[in-house]
């Protein structure tokens, strides 16, 4: 057993969901510590422009914005420590934690903040371009390309869904699929199929991604004939899916068959007492920065909740 003392609140994750979660645990007196995990501030660390953030006129960039999410956890006391936790052990009334696979952190209540990532082709220049010209999210950087070509890779409704909403702002969206068919939903495949501003391109498998400092064209390929193409966009939207970052918790925390982490609804509740789950780890509709951020002020308000119906503040 560790002789370190037992925290009250453990938020495993940074980010939006887990810094406001800090934020209220912070200013209820709990003195919460907060584990960044292995990328501080979660994916708008890689984000340039956030425009859509409530409080910030005339936008932000995603480092600054986390930066100031931080900023405003730590004034309220907020223990932050930079390090990545590798293993759990969440049953019983005190949880233990694994710090950087050796310190051992025991706390009353956990709550998880720990995001998903997204998926990438793997290309090489890829996360070169991620941030000028590249995108994982429409909804989040759609606004850049008013009037602009873009192209959209997927075939799923996510991929859909990201082409319809890119449909109304780019002057030409070009839906790439691997296949010569889709896997999404008949009404969605209908939405895209009629709309006169997106051009399917079956059979289509991105080669590389050209330009010199941001995006100016991709290179495809027709998996069929093999045959290379240039195609003019100056956006590329990747569209095939997001991983929860919730390995660590498999074998005691109830998820979906994609690992995204099931919660009471409407609360923040898991299957654990005692432990909460916040952010894009439990959310796999709106993965924004805002509903991340709100469900972090649930956890913490859940994680108050309980520790003072246990009697344990």
């Amino acid at each position: 057993m560790s002789n370190s003392p037992i925290l009250d609140v453990a938020i495993i994750g940074s980010g939006p969901a887990g810094y406001t979660a800090a934020i209220y645990a912070a200013r209820a007196g709990l003195n919460p510590v907060l584990f960044t995990g292995a990328q501080p501030g979660g994916q708008l660390t890689i984000t340039n422009d956030v425009e859509n953030y409530p409080g910030y006129p005339e936008g932000v960039m995603g480092p600054k914005m986390m930066t100031d999410f931080m900023d405003q956890a730590k004034r309220f006391g907020t223990d932050v420590r930079f390090g990545s936790i590798t293993g759990v052990e969440l049953h019983g009334d005190i949880k233990k934690l694994i710090l950087d696979e050796k310190e051992e952190i025991l706390a009353k209540t956990v709550i998880i903040s720990t995001g998903a990532s997204a998926k990438w082709l793997g290309l090489a220049n890829e996360q070169k371009f991620n941030g000028n010209g590249v995108s994982a999210c429409a909804v989040c950087d759609g606004f850049f390309f008013r009037g602009q070509e873009v192209a959209i890779v997927g075939g799923g409704d996510t991929a859909c869904e990201e082409a319809s909403y890119l449909s109304k702002l780019a002057s030409k969206v070009y839906m790439l699929v691997r296949g010569s068919s889709m896997r999404a939903s008949q009404i969605m495949q209908t939405r895209v199929l009629n709309n006169p501003n997106i051009e399917m391109l079956w059979n289509s498998e991105t080669v590389d991604l050209l330009g010199d400092q941001t995006l100016e064209a991709i290179e495809i390929k027709n998996r069929i004939t093999e045959e290379t193409s240039i195609l003019k966009v100056t956006g590329f939207f990747v569209a095939i899916g997001h991983k929860p970052n919730t390995d660590i918790f498999k074998g005691q925390i109830d998820m979906d068959d994609s690992g995204y982490i099931q919660t009471v609804p409407g609360r923040s509740y898991t299957n654990i007492e005692g432990v909460f789950a916040c952010g894009d780890a439990q959310d796999n509709v709106y993965r924004q920065a805002v509903t991340a951020a709100g469900t972090g002020c649930m956890a913490a308000l859940d994680a108050e909740r309980y520790l003072a119906e246990k009697e344990l503040i």
